[in-house]
């Protein structure tokens, strides 16, 4: 672990040496020079400051014994003893995870009158189902389910934790990261294991214009979210092996200052996320008055529509219908994009796809480097045509 530091004796004038961090990350007091909270590393200041003015401190960290913490425990998110769908998905990628370890697959479920969905999910190979239960925890509080899942981290010490990146998911993860001080990687799309137990987390970072490999050698537990419909769901076994593990509630601090009066339900609302077929636009379309081709299109196919980024941002389309790491991500059995270049942002939300059609005057559309099959034209052409043809 690196630490910048400075000796104020060799900088003569003060002023100028601040001056020389883009980022005002040093601070002048009590006499003494000191990087703040908003230094990033660029070690600006030792190329351009006097000789000697900073330099760099290397701390060793100590190494966490990885014997210590097995297996990959998959956060099994309940509402009312339904199960959200990531889940699952998290399962087969464990599953498959574990197979470079030969480790086992936990999950863990806190909430009340949950043994029914906790034994569901034996049926999809999951080595042992941790189970929390009580009043306390019918519904989602923050406090509460984070000491439950400090306890149960504290007794079973899991190697890696995989957690859905849903709204009740985006709150937890990071508090239960931040009491072990160890790392969070948010809304990965690869997740590779190496033998030694690393996990090697991969997701898009600067806007999807790079992929970031990460990893966290040194702390245990490795911790990341993955957003609905990025794996494929796990596949029941023809065995259950597994068991369910009903956990002691003594010693675990329930007590929250936030006081759920009424959980109201929201009304359903279709959802591009679960749609077999989409139709998706993008900036090939002009005018707002010509997505209409695109409506009638999707109406003939049963489709749902849907858009890129830019057509959320001048107000056309609502952004729960958006694409990509803004936005949605999708899984469709077939989606058919008209005018979309295929930027990575947008890519990231829907190349799992099992079947992809584009459209696309350009030839060279990154696109087409996804897509099943390609059509370069005119979507003003096309669109009319592929109507016609389905009458």
């Amino acid at each position: 672990m690196a630490e910048l530091k400075f000796n104020t004796d060799k900088v003569k004038d003060i002023e100028s040496f601040i001056k020389l961090c883009p980022f005002g990350a040093i601070e002048y007091k009590n006499g003494e020079l000191h990087p703040n909270a908003a230094c990033k590393m660029c070690k600006l200041c030792i190329k351009k400051g006097p000789e000697g003015a900073a330099y760099i401190v290397e701390h060793e960290k100590e190494a966490v014994d990885k014997s210590l913490w097995q297996g990959i425990c998959v956060y099994a998110e309940q509402v009312r003893g339904k199960v959200h769908p990531v889940a699952y998905e998290l399962i087969g990628k464990a599953r498959e995870l574990v197979k470079v370890t030969n480790q086992k697959v936990y999950c863990l479920m806190i909430g009340h009158n949950c043994d029914a969905s906790a034994n569901d999910l034996l049926r999809y190979g999951v080595d042992e189902v941790f189970v929390y239960d009580d009043i306390c925890l019918e519904h989602f509080n923050i406090e509460p389910y984070t000491a439950v899942f400090e306890n149960y981290i504290n007794n079973n010490k899991p190697s890696a934790i995989l957690v859905g990146a849903t709204p009740v998911g985006r709150q937890l993860a990071p508090r239960v990261a931040a009491r072990f001080r160890t790392g969070l990687t948010a809304d990965c799309t690869v997740l590779q294991m190496d033998e030694n137990t690393d996990l090697q987390q991969i997701r898009p970072a600067f806007g999807g214009n790079i992929m970031a490999q990460i990893h966290t050698p040194n702390n245990r537990p490795q911790m990341a979210t993955v957003r609905y419909k990025i794996f494929e769901k796990a596949q029941p076994v023809e065995k259950i092996t597994g068991k369910i593990t009903h956990c002691s509630l003594d010693g675990i601090n329930l007590k929250s200052r936030i006081n759920v009066i009424s959980v109201d339900d929201k009304p359903p609302v279709k959802s591009i996320e679960n749609a077999e077929i989409i139709v998706a636009v993008g900036r090939g379309f002009k005018k707002v008055e010509d997505i209409e081709m695109a409506k009638t299109l999707a109406k003939k196919l049963g489709a749902e529509i849907a858009c890129t980024r830019p057509l959320v941002e001048n107000g056309t389309f609502d952004a729960k219908c958006q694409i990509g790491l803004s936005g949605r991500t999708v899984r469709p059995k077939l989606i058919i994009t008209l005018g979309i270049s295929g930027a990575v942002q947008f890519a990231a939300g829907m190349n799992n796809s099992d079947y992809i059609i584009a459209v696309n005057s350009d030839p060279k559309a990154s696109i087409f480097k996804i897509a099943h099959c390609g059509i370069v034209g005119d979507i003003y052409k096309i669109v009319p045509q592929l109507i016609e043809r389905l009458g």
